[in-house]
């Protein structure tokens, strides 16, 4: 009896890139089948690089992708927009693979030219896929087509990105809606070197539990809060104690940097506070699989976006 061959190894860390608010970690959530990302509509969610790890076992083969979710590249205005650039542009230096994720219901943005430079600035030559997101968007209503006329999609805008980014290979998805995932999800399989996997295989992110808990509380004041308070707060989680079967406590610090924001995230009589732990407690114990505890409190430490001793002390 012949022996049969050994299974190919595929594996490999792809750097999710792309502008704020183009649906990066909407996209590795959707690809991973969990949610492990912090999400919301308002652009630089993500701050910290974050890693989504993917493992699949087929007859042929084992294939494992590391998918390291990154800040928006963008123009800052704080010394931790600078930061989160850096690290963003850092993770490129460890990649085997690029995911370049754009807005495909708009032509390409300034923001989106930053890293059309770097990525055709890059000194070694590293695969690049280009994911022209948010085609759902594109999809023209009954109501605006003239009568006659077949109901049809309007324009990606891949041609505006291709000539940009000619070496790239493009695919048009939808995170949110699933189109298209299978065919961008083959692409980054067959753009993977060979190699065996880095991480056990029920393993999806390097992220503790507390830093993914700390993730959603700021997910759930980006969702809720006015526009002038969410990207002036960080999260501190105090205490995150196991309570055997009856789950865990979480206590965390919302730090604002203006009295007046903190009057708003506790609001009156304490119910938006309340909201917030409500919501984002729900979002951890989807997360979890358990019951939590979380409690809430609100501290201002002002201008800390531009204190590098502060910034630090919060992880970034």
């Amino acid at each position: 009896m012949e022996n049969s061959p050994p299974l190919l190894s595929k594996s490999g860390f792809v750097a999710v890139m792309g502008r704020p608010n183009v649906g990066k970690s909407t996209l590795i959530n959707a690809l991973l089948g969990q949610k492990i990302a912090a999400v919301s509509p308002r652009p630089q969610t993500t701050r910290k690089r974050q890693l989504g790890i993917l493992t699949l076992e087929r007859e042929d083969c084992s294939l494992q992708a590391v998918f390291i979710d990154t800040p928006g590249i963008h123009q800052p205005r704080y010394k931790l927009g600078e930061l989160m650039n850096k690290e963003a542009t850092q993770t490129l230096e460890e990649s085997d693979l690029v995911l370049f994720i754009v807005d495909g219901s708009q032509p390409p943005q300034p923001e989106d030219t930053l890293l059309f430079n770097l990525l055709n600035g890059l000194k070694r030559r590293v695969p690049i896929i280009l994911a022209l997101n948010k085609i759902d968007l594109l999809q023209s209503s009954p109501e605006q087509t003239p009568k006659g006329v077949d109901h049809q999609p309007r324009n990606d805008h891949r041609a505006a990105y291709m000539e940009n980014l000619p070496q790239a290979q493009a695919v048009a998805i939808s995170a949110t809606q699933g189109d298209n995932l299978p065919e961008l999800l083959e692409t980054i399989i067959a753009n993977l070197p060979e190699g065996d996997p880095f991480f056990p295989k029920d393993q999806l992110t390097d992220l503790y539990e507390r830093e993914i808990a700390a993730d959603l509380i700021r997910e759930t004041c980006l969702n809720i809060l006015r526009d002038e308070v969410p990207h002036g707060i960080a999260v501190r989680i105090d205490q995150f104690t196991e309570r055997g079967e009856t789950g865990a406590l979480i206590e965390a610090t919302l730090f604002v940097e203006r009295e007046s924001h903190k009057a708003i995230v506790i609001g009156q009589g304490g119910q938006m506070i309340k909201q917030i732990g409500s919501v984002a407690r729900q979002e951890i114990e989807n997360m979890s699989g358990r019951s939590i505890f979380l409690q809430l409190k609100v501290k201002v430490r002002k201008n800390w976006r531009n204190d590098e001793k502060v910034l630090r002390a919060f992880g970034y």
